[in-house]
C-alpha cells in the first residue's frame, strides 16, 4: 500500500535538505476535510529558512511535484501546505490492500526484535476481585494486543498481591477454623471471612497478632505447611480470578507476583548499600530523592522487613535480565504516580543499563466513579468484576428477549454484547479521565457505545448475507467509490494502521475506540445515502466490497480491544 505521508514527506526532504523522518513528524491530518488530507505546517521551517511561513509554503509548492494519478492537488493556506490525495488512488490502494492482508489488515512489523514488558491487572489473591480492577485489566489487555498486533514481542505480567503480613493473619485463621469454611467452593468469599475474623481477634488479642507474624516470617522461611497453605489460597484464587479474565479475553504470559521476588530483594538492599545510598530516617532505610523533589523512598521498615518498593525495584532488575526489554510499562491507577516516581528514580542508581532505566513506563488512569444507588453487593461498597460481568449479560439478555425473542445463540450473544460494553465503556475516553459507570449510557445501542458499533458490524455483515457473496477485488470498479462519503469511509480504513501505531506511543487505547465510533458512524451515513443492493452490478460490487472492509476493520478493532463481535442481533 501506498504511504501516502511519506511520498510526501520525501518531496519536501528534497526540496529543503531536512531528514524526510523529521518533515514525517510534522505533517497532519486536517479535522477539516476541506483543508485536504494531509497538511504540512511551514512555521516549523521559518526559523531555520528565516522566511514567512505563507513564503515557504509557496515556494514548496513550487518545488515539488507528484504525479496527477497520486495527487489531486497542492494548495496555500495560512502558511501550511495543504495536499488533497487523488480519491481513486486513495481508494485503488486501501482496497487493494484489504484484499492482500484480510484478517491481517493493519497489522505491521514495527516493532520486529523489541521486546516490551507490560504489568496490569495485579489484584491481590484471596481477596474479590473487584471493578476497581477493571480499569488496569482491559487497558493493559488492550495495549498488550495492540502492540503484539505491531509486531512487538510482548510479555504480560500479573504482578499478584500474593505477599505481605495479611498472610500471616489468613494462615493463622485457617489453622483454627479452616474446617467451618468452606474455600473450595468458595474461595474468595470463605477466605474474606476468615480474614475478617482473625483481624477481629488480632485487635482483641496481642499473642494472636504476634502468631500471625510469626506465620508469615516462617512463610517467608519457606516453612512447609505454610507454605503449602499459601500455595492453595493462591492456586484457589488464580481459579477464581480466571473466570473474570476468560469473560474480558484478557491473558498473561507471567503470574510472577510479589512472592516470587522475595528471595531477590536482598540484591536490591546490597546494591543500594554498597553505593552507600541508604540512609536512616526515624528507624527505617531509605533513598533519598531530594534533588529530585520527591520524599525519600523507603527500602526496608523500621522492623527490617521491606517495602513495595524494593519488590519493585527487584521486579525490574529480574525483567531487565529475564526479557531484555525495550519498554516496560505499567498500568496502575493514578494514585499510584509518586511511587513509581520514586522507584524509576532508584532504578538509574541501582547500575542497570540506561537502555531499561530509560524506559520505565507508568501509564496511570483514573478511577471509576459509580452512579449512587446503581449497583451494590452483600460486600457493601465491594463490586465484584465477575458479578458485574454478569449483571451487564443479564441486562443485555433482558433487552434481547423484549427486542427479539427468537433469535438465535442469545447466551453467547448476549455475553458478546454484555462483556463488549463493559470493556469499550471503560476503554471510550482517555485512561486518565474518571469512567462514570452508568448502565443506561453503556448498554445503549445508539450512542458512542460498544452495542453500536456491535450493531453497525452485524449491519454489515446482514448486507453481505442479503446479496449472498462478496465480491472479487478484480470484480471492483473503483470510480464507483470515489463520491464524498465512500472516500470518506475509505480514508478511516486507510488510517487504521496509523490509529494503531498512535495508540502504542500515547498507551492510548481511546485513541483506537473513537476510530471505531467514527468508522461506525461514515457506514451508518453512507448506509442512509445509498443503497447497497441496487441493479447496476458495478456499483452494487463497489458498495458491497466497501460494506465488507467496514466490517472486517469493526472485527479487528474491536478485537483487539478485547471485544468479540455477533454475527446477529
Amino acid at each position: 500500500m501506498i504511504d501516502f505521508k511519506q511520498k510526501i514527506a520525501q518531496q519536501i526532504a528534497k526540496a529543503t535538505n531536512l531528514l524526510q523522518e523529521e518533515i514525517e513528524q510534522y505533517i497532519e491530518i486536517p479535522t477539516d476535510e476541506k483543508m485536504g488530507d494531509y497538511a504540512f505546517p511551514c512555521f516549523k521551517l521559518a526559523k531555520s529558512l528565516k522566511k514567512a511561513p505563507p513564503m515557504i509554503a509557496e515556494e514548496l509548492k513550487q518545488a515539488i511535484s507528484f504525479e496527477q494519478e497520486l495527487m489531486e492537488k497542492i494548495e496555500v493556506v495560512s502558511g501550511y501546505l495543504n495536499f488533497y490525495i487523488n480519491p481513486q488512488a486513495l481508494v485503488s490502494n486501501t482496497l487493494q490492500e484489504i484484499a492482500k492482508e484480510q484478517e491481517n489488515y493493519g497489522k505491521s512489523n514495527l516493532g520486529n526484535g523489541k521486546n516490551i514488558v507490560i504489568d496490569y491487572s495485579a489484584p491481590n489473591i484471596a481477596k474479590p476481585f473487584h471493578i476497581g480492577h477493571l480499569r488496569s485489566t482491559v487497558i493493559g489487555g488492550a495495549l498488550y494486543k495492540i502492540y503484539k498486533y505491531l509486531g512487538y514481542n510482548c510479555t504480560g505480567i500479573n504482578h499478584l498481591g500474593d505477599y505481605g503480613t495479611q498472610f500471616g493473619k489468613l494462615i493463622e485463621g485457617y489453622k483454627r477454623w479452616g474446617n467451618e469454611y468452606n474455600i473450595e467452593q468458595n474461595p474468595i468469599d470463605e477466605l474474606t471471612k476468615i480474614y475478617v475474623r482473625i483481624n477481629n481477634l488480632c485487635k482483641e488479642d496481642e499473642e494472636v497478632l504476634e502468631a500471625c507474624r510469626n506465620n508469615f516470617k516462617k512463610l517467608e522461611d519457606k516453612d512447609p505447611y505454610c507454605v503449602e497453605i499459601w500455595n492453595k489460597f493462591r492456586e484457589l484464587s488464580l481459579k477464581e480470578f480466571q473466570k473474570v479474565y476468560d469473560l474480558l479475553q484478557v491473558q498473561f504470559d507471567s503470574w510472577n507476583g510479589e512472592a516470587f521476588y522475595s528471595d531477590k530483594m536482598d540484591e536490591i538492599v546490597k546494591i543500594l548499600k554498597e553505593k552507600n545510598l541508604l540512609v536512616p530516617s526515624e528507624g527505617a532505610m531509605v533513598v533519598n530523592l531530594e534533588e529530585k523533589e520527591m520524599p525519600p523512598c523507603i527500602i526496608e521498615k523500621t522492623n527490617g522487613s521491606t517495602t513495595y518498593a524494593t519488590r519493585d525495584l527487584a521486579a525490574i532488575l529480574y525483567r531487565a535480565r529475564t526479557y531484555n526489554f525495550d519498554k516496560a510499562l505499567y498500568v496502575t491507577s493514578y494514585e499510584q504516580i509518586l511511587h513509581f516516581k520514586q522507584v524509576f528514580e532508584v532504578a538509574k542508581k541501582l547500575g542497570l543499563d540506561e537502555k531499561y532505566t530509560n524506559n520505565l513506563v507508568h501509564i496511570p488512569f483514573g478511577m471509576i466513579q459509580l452512579k449512587s444507588g446503581k449497583m451494590s453487593t452483600r460486600e457493601g461498597n465491594v463490586i465484584k468484576l465477575e458479578e458485574l460481568l454478569n449483571e451487564a449479560i443479564n441486562r443485555v439478555a433482558a433487552i434481547m428477549e423484549e427486542k427479539n425473542p427468537d433469535l438465535e445463540n442469545k447466551e453467547q450473544i448476549a455475553k458478546q454484547i454484555g462483556i463488549g460494553a463493559v470493556i469499550f465503556n471503560d476503554l471510550y475516553n482517555s485512561r486518565i479521565k474518571d469512567e462514570i459507570f452508568d448502565w443506561d449510557t453503556m448498554l445503549n445501542f445508539n450512542g458512542e457505545t460498544g452495542p453500536y458499533m456491535q450493531y453497525i458490524y452485524v449491519r454489515t455483515k446482514s448486507l453481505l448475507e442479503k446479496a449472498g457473496y462478496v465480491p472479487t477485488i478484480q470484480e471492483v470498479d473503483y470510480s464507483k467509490l470515489t463520491d464524498d462519503i465512500s472516500v470518506r469511509i475509505i480514508k478511516l480504513i486507510y488510517n487504521f494502521q496509523d490509529i494503531l501505531k498512535q495508540v502504542a506511543e500515547k498507551h492510548e487505547p481511546y485513541i483506537l475506540s473513537r476510530y471505531l465510533i467514527r468508522l461506525a458512524q461514515s457506514f451508518s451515513s453512507f448506509y442512509n445515502e445509498h443503497k447497497i443492493i441496487v441493479e447496476e452490478k458495478e456499483v452494487q460490487n463497489a458498495r458491497l466490497y466497501l460494506t465488507y472492509s467496514v466490517g472486517l476493520v469493526l472485527k479487528i478493532g474491536a478485537s483487539l480491544l478485547g471485544i468479540e463481535m455477533p454475527d446477529r442481533m
